[in-house]
């Protein structure tokens, strides 16, 4: 195992990782410091890595299978598992989120790697669910645990315009070819560390028994604890650098204030469970088939095999 160091960037997300070089291939020591890295920190930074789009899936696959690029929008020439994002292929995702909630088994964990990096801005906000939730008052959390939430791409991370042009409304489209629609717990349960975080973001759109209305003032108000400034992670992209970060218990946010300049990253992320609450129950789908995205039948194959092996990396 090669002598990882570890810096903790804030109090309640984010470490800096220093001490591993990702771009080869990691024994199962190093891969096991990490994922107790990820587990605690949420969201960590490898600088100077010298990957490429072969290198960073083959880093991806140390937690786990991986997801095609997207259910919908295309992913990069030649690399079904690789998703450009790129500032010259549409609006920035400014809204904060959670990654591809929509589907029943959404991804454990997201890389993003950069490659052309503005001269300002472009930064990404990465936020502690876990912190959120733990933030909450009493009487605030005992109503989120019994709350469910559905989730939908029928609507873009991007605020609707009045008027958006033909380039946008193209992309919006593409989004949302294949409508999904899921419910699931508003507080979920991690599978490895047991902490429970509130899961909501963009997509979350409608809390199961509420009217519309009733449901954007309660989403609003848990929103408002994932988005204060002490549990967010506010960073700040040089080229070559990867982040790795728990899609399970963060939500992310690309800034948008780098005045139309190029900003090009590469996205992979790894294939993960059903959400489950802190009643024990799963989530469920209503509408949309991912099957082509991630297969919910082999992810929960491969987990009990891992379980079965007595290995907790691979089973996450």
């Amino acid at each position: 195992m090669t002598d990882i160091q570890i810096r903790k960037v804030t109090a309640h997300i984010g470490a800096e990782v220093t001490g591993v070089d990702i771009a080869r291939p990691l024994d199962a020591g190093t891969v096991t410091a990490l994922r107790g890295a990820l587990n605690e920190h949420k969201a960590l930074v490898f600088d100077v890595v010298n990957l490429d789009d072969a290198g960073q899936q083959a880093f991806a696959r140390h937690f786990g299978g991986l997801t095609t690029a997207h259910p919908t929008v295309g992913a990069v020439a030649g690399t079904p598992n690789v998703l450009p994002v790129d500032s010259e292929g549409g609006r920035a995702a400014n809204n904060w989120h959670t990654d591809v909630t929509f589907v029943l088994n959404p991804p454990q964990a997201t890389t993003l790697r950069s490659i052309t990096v503005p001269p300002y801005g472009g930064e990404t906000l990465i936020s502690s669910s876990a912190a959120a939730y733990r933030n909450l008052p009493e009487p605030l959390r005992r109503l989120a645990d019994t709350l469910w939430a559905e989730h939908t791409n029928d609507y873009d991370y991007a605020v609707a315009d009045e008027a958006i042009d033909e380039a946008e409304a193209a992309r919006r489209a593409r989004f949302t070819s294949i409508k999904y629609r899921t419910v699931h717990p508003v507080v979920r349960v991690h599978p490895l560390t047991g902490e429970r975080g509130l899961f909501i973001g963009g997509f979350a759109q409608r809390i199961v028994g509420l009217s519309q209305g009733e449901s954007r003032k309660v989403l609003d108000l848990l929103q408002a604890y994932i988005t204060r400034p002490e549990n967010v992670l506010r960073w700040r992209w040089s080229p070559n650098q990867l982040v790795l970060f728990d899609n399970r218990i963060t939500q992310h946010y690309a800034v948008d204030n780098y005045d139309g300049l190029p900003r090009r990253l590469r996205r992979v992320t790894v294939a993960g469970d059903v959400p489950v609450g802190i009643d024990g129950r799963s989530s469920h789908s209503i509408e949309g088939d991912a099957s082509h995205y991630t297969s919910v039948v082999e992810q929960a194959a491969d987990v009990l095999k891992a379980e079965a092996a007595g290995d907790p990396v691979a089973a996450a």
